[in-house]
Parts: C-alpha cells; structure tokens; sequence
C-alpha cells in the first residue's frame, strides 16, 4: 500500500498537538505567527547575503498585509524597526535605516505638567486665570481696562452656564479680586456687567446648535421656496406587507 495513504495512529496526532499556551509569545501579534516564524528563521541564517535577502522578503511580505500604508511617508522606515522589534534585536541586517535598540524602545517620556487640578471656582475654568495673570502684567491704561472689563463678563457668562440662576456683578467682581490676588479691584467701581438675561439667552443659542450624537433633525413638511405643504407621495401610506 502506497505510503501516500497509510492511516495515522490517533495517539501519535493528539500527542503532537501544538497549544498556544506552549508557544512563544507573539511580539507584535497583528502580524500573525507566520510571520514571526519567518522571522526567527532569517535571524538563525549564518551567511549575510542570505540573510539580507530573507529579510527584506519579509518586509515586502510586510508590506502586502497593509497595502494602504505604502504610500505613506517613513512606511518603510516603521516595517523595519518593526522587524527588528519581532526578532527581539537579534537581528543581523543592513537597513537603509538606523537600526533600532531596545534601550530606546523602553524610553518612558517625561511626566506633563498638568495645570491646577483643583481650582477654587471649578466653573470659570483655567483659560480665565491664564487672561486674568495677563492682565496683572499689563500697565494700567484703557487698554487694561478694557480686558478686565471682557474677564468680568467672561466670568458671569460662566457663572451663569453651570449655575442656571441670576448673579450680582458684585460677586463676579469679588471672585475676580480673589484671582487675581487683589491685583484687580472692580469692588468699588460703578462698572456694569453685561444683562443676565441677555447671557443666558446667548448660552441658550449656543447650547441649541450643539445637538447630541445620533439624533435625528427634525425636517419641515413645507416647501422651502413655496412655502407650501409638500404633496403626499401616493405609496407614502402604504402598508407593509
């Protein structure tokens, strides 16, 4: 009987069974593990034009899993730091490109310098204490007055878009003083903030054009040049069948 079609013991093929708990951990694993095996195959390659040669198949092997990326810029560059990522630096090739080490590649970036997370008035925001320490700066003139006048209103707007109520400008003008560290006194002045009703019709409208994620406008039944109902369309009522 031909060999071709000899009958294999059931023992021998579930004892050679490979799990994926029993394999290597894949390094990037969106290329699959073919792909890293050609990987681990080209590192173990003695001869350098052989290698090289086994190498950049791969990356053009690379290239075919993501064809929408050729055209973009340093695409290149990225398939061969991944290369070398996936042989875990040990392999041997000459890229047109710096090769990659693995101290960089474990580099933590620097810590960002958040601004104040816990301000006092929560609800003016940050942008108003940034126009506020400007204003410190400035030498006093009509100019100064000016931007602590647009603070103030600034200020009542915000006021007035979390706290659905009426403010005094005496408040506003002492919340301002407090931030700017006596620097800005409105207190005693005859300044006159902008109408409250006048504000919050103005947060109103804005609020208005904002509308939520997936929900439907509302369409007129009326002919925008017409001015007329829209004719019913004879299978507009039909029923389904």
């Amino acid at each position: 009987m031909n060999s071709k079609y000899s009958k294999e013991n059931a023992n021998d093929v579930v004892h050679h069974l490979e799990y994926n708990a029993e394999r290597s951990h894949l390094i990037i694993p969106e290329y699959g593990r073919h792909l890293q095996k050609l990987i681990d195959q080209a590192t173990k390659i003695e001869d350098d034009v052989e290698r090289n040669k086994a190498a950049k198949y791969i990356i053009q092997v690379m290239g075919s899993l993501n064809p929408h990326l050729r055209d973009v810029p340093d695409f290149q560059h990225k398939l061969w730091d991944q290369i070398f990522i996936m042989s875990d630096f040990k392999l041997v090739a000459d890229s047109p490109y710096p090769t990659p080490s693995r101290e960089v590649l474990q580099l933590k970036p620097d810590v960002l310098s958040y601004p104040q997370n816990f301000p006092k008035y929560r609800y003016y925001g940050n942008n108003i204490k940034y126009m506020i320490d400007v204003a410190n700066k400035w030498e006093d003139g009509d100019m100064k007055s000016a931007l602590v006048k647009v603070i103030a209103n600034h200020m009542k707007k915000s006021y007035l878009s979390w706290n659905k109520d009426t403010v005094k400008d005496d408040v506003i003008f002492e919340h301002l003083f407090e931030l700017s560290d006596g620097k800005l006194n409105l207190i005693q002045s005859s300044e006159e903030l902008l109408n409250t009703t006048d504000l919050l019709r103005t947060n109103k409208r804005v609020s208005n054009k904002i509308l939520p994620v997936g929900q439907p406008k509302i369409l007129s039944n009326k002919n925008t040049k017409t001015g007329k109902p829209n004719p019913i369309h004879k299978n507009q009522n039909r029923k389904p069948l």
